[in-house]
């Protein structure tokens, strides 16, 4: 397969062997390093198989399109790879504008026609009349057999298959695998993508090895073995009329083709090829190669099948795991008698029986997430998963791969595949807490995945159906985000069909006296430290607190109190923390008292600690809120005598 360069270079054309993935884009460790104002760091992927190419768009900025006969079509905004055709024109970041960079897609010269000696169907394989040939084949077959059989990795058995095949045919000097791939997920009149996966060569002192780059494949060989599902042998290219320039290039003197299949679907091609040596591949040599075709087609149809029930198992046990903790969690009943949790209760009642996506809006620590456990509770998905992830725990690769799932080798780190929280969550419903700090990249494949019911792992090419339910959650409005084009307003829409609102706690001060009765005896059982309740004024001091860090700033003060209680004693005044008996005594923390700066200081002081203890000690939360730099928040903590 040839690129040729376009614009924004010198003129070059760079071929590139059939199995290449390429990056195009700004970032230096990019196939293809693109440089200009529109192009992205990550910009797009170009994968080349045997029969055609595949183009996809990486989140681009300034957008990615085809140019094929005069029609322009884009790539781009979280859209699936687009399948090339011979001689289309690659524009990158051409969104606003003319493009940054544009390449052709040239067919490589290996497409000459060939002179076919002879064709086995795929269902004649094996069958030849060759007696002593076949005998000393059924040897080898036999040994290799044996070697497969004790394989369990795939590469293993495609090793052995490669290396028999140098063994039966001893004129073939290159054996090439070309799989399908993922034939798993794709049904039988799927249009696929081949691509070649390992080479073995014999060298003139009979040693054996790997090839690391590949070698050139003979595609016209390749798609008459697919379109007529036969083995094929072609002719010796140096000595007849086939002498083109890429065949004498790559020193092919003949070529022999056949097909590895399970059932009616073809699931490969296993191709050898006569460079150096002298003489050529005879029609024998197709009869002994399908005897081998057939025992490799059942070795490799059962590794496949070993490694999918090894993913699901690994998955069965993945999904126990999640269980498990899930089972060991706190209760997640909603607490509250009060006019405003009866409101949302209703709310939540009407939304569950529904399929639509529900927004949870409020303040942080106001129990967003115990919210969202009630709509699944409620709902007809009860029996199924209900999972949770937090945007902003992870950066944006790590949060897709945990999203969508990805493939193995799609990316540096990825040594297996791994399923995504949307296919753990089929028939269930995933929450999606700080929506807000989702990127907008991710945004653009989160509204994909809500209107068509359907994602694509990193790294793979076909998309798996899921049936998901959403509920969202953010301490943010949403309406100022969309404004500021920090999100999606389609997504905005498209999350916002159900809006509900968590009241703060200083809206329900009615509620404090049982959550705090709540929290007491949870922590007296898991502390294993009887305590009798609270004492005169506890309470009363408890319901006159603001509690700006809501439910969980509640929750943290009670827990502190049943630790500094005396076991089968009360819980007194004396166990509050400073912030609330300073607020009954009027004392050390009143802001009246003292000079400006002192002033300043206490109220500096104790704007920090309750904006901690509003994000459960998360330095990084406080500092966004507060509007300031982690190393600033680190900065006046230190100064205050606080870090």
């Amino acid at each position: 397969m040839q690129l040729r360069w376009m614009q924004g270079r010198e003129p070059a054309v760079v071929e590139y062997p059939e199995g290449s993935r390429l990056e195009l884009g700004s970032a230096p460790d990019c196939a293809l390093h693109l440089l200009g104002e529109g192009i992205s760091p990550r910009h797009a992927r170009l994968t080349l198989g045997v029969e055609g190419a595949l183009l996809e768009d990486l989140g681009s900025n300034w957008g990615t399109a085809v140019l094929r006969a005069g029609e322009r079509i884009t790539v781009g905004d979280g859209s699936f790879p687009l399948a090339l055709q011979d001689w289309d024109i690659i524009e990158l970041g051409g969104l606003m504008g003319p493009p940054v960079a544009a390449l052709q897609l040239e067919p490589s010269r290996e497409d000459a026609p060939q002179q076919i000696l002879a064709v086995r169907p795929m269902t004649a394989l094996g069958g030849g009349s060759q007696t002593d040939r076949l005998g000393a084949t059924l040897q080898t077959l036999r040994d290799a057999q044996e070697r497969i059989a004790k394989a369990v990795a795939l590469s293993d058995v495609l090793r052995t298959i490669l290396d028999t095949s140098l063994d039966v045919v001893r004129k073939a000097t290159h054996a090439t695998l070309i799989l399908r791939e993922s034939p798993d997920e794709l049904g039988p009149d799927a249009q696929a993508t081949y691509v070649p996966i390992l080479t073995r060569v014999r060298h003139a002192d009979g040693s054996l090895t790997e090839e690391p780059t590949g070698v050139m494949t003979v595609r016209s060989v390749f798609r008459q073995v697919i379109r007529d599902r036969a083995a094929i042998l072609a002719a010796d290219a140096p000595s007849g009329p086939l002498g083109t320039e890429s065949l004498l290039g790559a020193s092919i003197r003949s070529t022999l083709a056949v097909p590895l299949w399970q059932g009616e679907q073809v699931l490969g091609v296993l191709q050898l090829d006569n460079r150096d040596a002298p003489g050529m591949f005879a029609r024998a040599d197709v009869d002994a190669l399908g005897l081998l075709a057939g025992l490799g087609s059942l070795a490799l149809a059962k590794t496949r099948l070993i490694h999918r029930l090894m993913q699901l198992e690994q998955e069965l046990r993945h999904d126990n795991a999640f269980l498990r903790r899930r089972a060991g969690e706190p209760g997640t009943t909603i607490i509250g008698n009060s006019r405003a949790m009866k409101e949302l209760s209703s709310q939540l009642d009407r939304v569950a029986v529904t399929r639509v996506s529900v927004l949870i809006e409020g303040e942080t620590g106001v129990g967003k997430e115990l919210v969202a456990h009630a709509v699944h509770r409620r709902s007809p998905r009860a029996e199924r998963l209900f999972i949770a992830q937090n945007c902003a725990a992870l950066p944006e690769q790590l949060l897709e791969s945990e999203l969508f799932g990805h493939r193995r080798g799609s990316f540096t780190g990825a040594t297996e595949d791994k399923r995504g929280l949307f296919e753990m969550a089929d028939g269930g419903t995933l929450f999606l807490d700080e929506v807000t700090e989702m990127p907008l990249n991710l945004q653009a494949k989160l509204l994909r995945a809500l209107q068509e019911g359907e994602v694509r792992p990193l790294g793979a090419q076909q998309t798996r159906k899921v049936n998901v339910r959403i509920v969202a959650a953010t301490n943010r409005k949403l309406e100022g985000e969309v404004a500021a084009g920090r999100f999606r307003e389609d997504l905005y829409y498209r999350l916002n069909v159900f809006p509900v609102r968590v009241p703060p706690l200083r809206e329900r001060r009615d509620d404090i006296p049982l959550l705090a009765d709540h929290f007491l005896r949870h922590y007296s059982l898991e502390f294993g430290k009887p305590v009798l309740g609270f004492g005169p004024g506890v309470l009363e001091l408890l319901a006159s607190h603001d509690w700006p860090g809501n439910v969980r700033e509640l929750e943290n003060e009670v827990q502190r109190m049943v630790i500094d209680a005396e076991p089968d004693g009360p819980v007194l005044k004396e166990h509050c923390s400073q912030r609330l008996t300073s607020e009954l005594t009027g004392t050390p923390e009143k802001a009246d008292v003292g000079s400006l700066k002192e002033r300043v200081e206490r109220f500096e002081r104790r704007l920090l600690l309750e904006s901690l203890a509003q994000h459960d000690q998360n330095k990084s939360a406080t500092a966004r809120t507060l509007g300031i730099t982690r190393e600033g928040l680190h900065k006046k903590l230190k100064t205050l005598g606080l870090g």
